[in-house]
This record gives structure tokens, C-alpha cells and sequence, in this order.
């Protein structure tokens, strides 16, 4: 292991990268059957063939792509199909089948196709340093920026967005919108009628997950991060049986949900390509689609590299990050490897911040969430029983730490304040970190231009400002 992954020289020991693997599984378990779900409308559309397709293939190829993260830049990134681009890719399938008349199914393998293009493409990219020299594009003010703004954006999703409650009354219903942002408790329960108890469960536990994990942080127990989410699912788990008369393990009850479902796969998504179906779309739609896929995993996964690698110092004094080209190149894989089995594109989790800040700094923190993504094809009733509102405790105290990154810009220089104070707003307003960036890049840009600095700004600057530009007012 030490010679692997170079333990000792990142400060680190097998201990402490298991548990931070550990961690980062824990607060993006969720995707492992929200994926499916949103690709395959909660299993309304392609049967339940496709959905448990789907379903192996975010184990698998959220899987290679932390391998490769983990052997090829020993880095502690987890990937996963990212979330945006997954309900993006859904919206395509359904426009797919509209336009050609084919069933969903068909759409969906037709969709894959573009999922190929993009992987392939950024693999190239990746390969010739195209995607390192973007990077480096970026100005210094905006990497320093994008750190706390993606502490921000976890806020929103910890707080406002992560623990969504259902009832008779309708939903979602949201923490800090529902429940805090009514004006009295009798209001919001009568709002949300039959929720109002699993609202307050969930506010219970998020608080006291959260209470725990800085109070353990704060006394520098190690494994904090993970002692709160347990704390908390326990909690959740006693509350959901004696308050809600509800039984929290009820999805350990079935054998079948145990057995992999490699059959499915095979049959609906692993390698289906419909070529035919795809060619029926039309040139300009299928660039202008592999276009908006690219850019917005592009920089959804530079801003968490560089966001999340800042806050764990693996950066240099030009906000650089070692093997940021295999760690991109880790990226490319993993989508490649998405579309070869069934899903959406796969990028670097914004939640890899937890496993960061619980000590992880090398790639047996990946590799540790890529086994776990595995074993899910056996287990996967035991992911499912990890509370949202455990997660929840977690990605508000990482949120909360990567704020302190505001302390490195310097707001007497509006070229850094500006675009920072944009990225604090369009991140957790958009729930992309790419757009953010975008926003970022464009005012910059303009600032510097119109301040008689536009020497200032390199000739790839000028150009992802342009390629920002058209994206938002040229491309749907």
C-alpha cells in the first residue's frame, strides 16, 4: 500500500484513507438508486430491465472511474453519474423518442451514443493536455473562488435541498423553504400535513448529526465526519420506527434486491448502441448536445478538482494541482466506461469533500468508495438505508469548512471579488458548478477588458469566455 499509494509521504496511513473512503460512499450512496430512477422516470419508462441496467451501471462504471482516479493520479476524488447532467440526459431519452417515434428504450441506447462522443472526446483531450491547459486558463482569483463556493452549494444541498419530505399534502418539502421559511411551526404543519413528523425527524437529525461531527472535529477525533452520519442514521432509524410507525430496514427484507442483476444489464443498456436511432436526430442537434454535455462536465469537474484539492492544500502556490492531467483523465474514463455499460455522464462527486476532510489524501480513498460502489450490486438495500438527512449533517460542516477559502481572495481587487461573489451566488442558485465557473470567466473577462487590462487575459481565457457565452445564449 505504501508503495502504491505513498502513504507516508502524504501524511496519511490505511486507517484513515479506508474511513475517508468510507465517509465520501456514505454521502453519495444515494446516487446509486436516484440514478436510475431519474433515467428511467422511477421505473416508468424502459421497464424494470432498464432500470436495474442503469442501476449496475452506475455501480460499475462510478467504480472504474475511482479505480483509474486511484492508480492512474492517487488521488481522492470520487465519480459517479453526475447529477444535473443525469435529468439532462432523461430530457434527451424523452426528446429522442418524440422526434424518431422510437420507444424509450430505444432512445435511451440511441442517447448513449452521445455519452460515447463525449467521453471519447475529452479522453483526447485529456490525452494531448487540452484539458490541463483549460485549467491553467483559469485565473487565479477564480480557482481561489470556486472553493468556497462549492461550500456554499453544499450549504444549499445539505440545508435547503438534500432531505426532501413527501406526503398527503404533496412535495417535495425542503428544510430551510418549508419548514424554516415558514412564519410558525402550526403553519408548516399544516402545510405539509402528513410530512410535518418526518420534517421534524429530519431537522432532529440533521442538527444533531452536525452537532456531533464539529464537537469530535473540534477535539480532532479522527473519523469525525463518519462517527456524526452514524450517530445520526441511528437516531433517524429509532425515530422512523417509533415515531413514524415506519420500518427503516424494511429493503433488507428482500432476497432478490441481493442478487446482481447482470442479465438485465446485458440486455438493455451494457454495449447497446442504436447507431440508427441516433443518426435519425440530426447533425446540428447531435453537436449542439455533445457540446452541452462537454462543457458542463468539463467544469463541473475542474471546479471540484481544484475547489476540493484547495481546501485539502494539494495545491501549489499558482492554485495548480499535481496530476491534474490523470486526474481528468480519470474522468474521460469514467464516462467512456458509462456509456459502454448504460448511463450517464460519470464525473468527479462534488461529495468527495467529506472523504477529503476526513483525512483522505491519496487514492486508496478512492479506491476504498470504488469497492464499496461494487459491492453494491450485492448489497445494495444497505446503501439504501443511509438517511438523507445523516448525509445532510455532513455536507453542511464540509460546506461550512470550505467557506474559510473567502480569507484567500482578495476583495480589494474587484478582478477576484466580483467573480468570486458571482460564483457564491450562481453555484447554489443553479446547482452547477460549471455555470458558475462560466459566470465567473465572463465577468473577468469584461472587468479587465473594460478596466484597459485586456493584455492581462490570456488568449484561451478569451476563448472559454466566448465558449461560455454561446452556451448560454446560443445553445438550449
Amino acid at each position: 500500500m505504501e508503495n502504491l499509494f505513498k502513504l507516508k509521504e502524504n501524511g496519511t496511513t490505511v486507517r484513515t484513507e479506508i474511513v475517508a473512503g468510507l465517509t465520501t460512499f456514505m454521502t453519495m450512496a444515494y446516487i446509486i438508486a436516484l440514478n436510475p430512477n431519474l433515467l428511467t422516470g422511477f421505473g416508468a419508462q424502459g421497464g424494470p430491465d432498464l432500470w436495474n441496467g442503469v442501476f449496475m451501471a452506475t455501480c460499475i462504471a462510478s467504480a472504474i472511474g475511482m479505480f483509474a482516479m486511484a492508480f492512474l493520479a492517487n488521488k481522492p476524488f470520487a465519480m459517479a453519474p453526475g447529477m444535473g447532467l443525469n435529468s439532462f440526459f432523461a430530457v434527451v431519452v424523452g426528446n429522442i423518442a418524440a422526434l424518431t417515434g422510437t420507444s424509450y428504450l430505444a432512445s435511451f441506447q440511441a442517447a448513449l451514443c452521445i455519452i460515447l462522443i463525449e467521453g471519447v472526446v475529452f479522453f483526447i483531450l485529456s490525452i494531448f493536455n487540452i484539458r490541463d491547459k483549460i485549467v491553467e486558463a483559469i485565473p487565479l482569483g477564480i480557482r481561489l473562488g470556486i472553493s468556497p463556493a462549492i461550500g456554499l452549494m453544499l450549504l444549499n444541498i445539505g440545508v435547503g435541498s438534500n432531505a426532501g419530505v413527501y406526503s398527503d399534502k404533496g412535495g417535495p418539502f425542503f428544510v430551510m423553504r418549508d419548514f424554516f421559511g415558514s412564519l410558525t411551526p402550526s403553519f408548516t404543519k399544516e402545510t405539509m400535513g402528513s410530512g410535518y413528523n418526518e420534517m421534524v425527524l429530519t431537522v432532529v437529525t440533521m442538527f444533531i448529526g452536525l452537532f456531533v461531527i464539529v464537537v469530535l472535529a473540534h477535539k480532532a477525533v479522527k473519523g469525525s465526519v463518519l462517527i456524526g452520519m452514524l450517530v445520526a442514521s441511528v437516531i433517524n432509524w429509532i425515530g422512523q420506527a417509533a415515531v413514524l410507525g415506519v420500518n427503516p430496514f424494511a429493503s433488507l427484507n428482500d432476497p432478490k434486491k441481493f442478487v446482481p442483476q447482470f442479465g438485465a444489464m446485458a440486455n438493455t443498456t451494457l454495449c447497446k448502441f442504436n447507431f440508427a436511432g441516433f443518426s435519425k436526430i440530426g447533425i446540428f442537434t447531435v453537436i449542439t448536445l455533445v457540446i452541452t454535455f462537454c462543457i458542463i462536465d468539463m467544469f463541473d469537474t475542474i471546479g471540484t478538482l481544484v475547489g476540493t484539492a484547495s481546501r485539502a492544500g494539494m495545491v501549489d502556490k499558482e492554485g495548480n494541482m499535481p496530476q491534474m492531467k490523470e486526474a481528468l483523465l480519470s474522468d474521460s474514463i469514467g464516462t467512456i466506461a458509462g456509456a459502454l455499460t448504460g448511463t450517464s455522464t460519470v464525473t468527479t462527486f462534488v461529495e468527495s469533500a467529506s472523504g477529503v476532510e476526513a483525512g483522505g489524501r491519496t487514492g486508496l480513498t478512492a479506491l476504498t468508495t470504488g469497492v464499496l460502489f461494487l459491492a453494491c450490486m450485492f448489497i445494495a438495500p444497505i446503501a439504501a438505508i443511509i438517511p438523507a438527512a445523516a448525509t445532510s449533517s455532513a455536507l453542511i460542516y464540509v460546506g461550512l469548512l470550505m467557506l474559510g477559502g473567502l480569507k484567500k481572495v482578495d476583495f480589494d481587487d474587484m478582478s477576484q471579488a466580483l467573480p468570486a461573489a458571482l460564483m457564491l451566488i450562481a453555484m447554489p442558485i443553479s446547482g452547477s458548478i460549471g455555470h458558475g465557473i462560466g459566470l465567473g470567466i465572463i465577468s473577468y473577462t469584461v472587468l479587465k477588458v473594460f478596466t484597459g487590462k485586456a493584455k492581462e487575459v490570456s488568449i484561451l481565457t478569451y476563448i472559454i469566455c466566448l465558449i461560455f457565452l454561446i452556451k448560454f445564449f446560443l445553445v438550449v
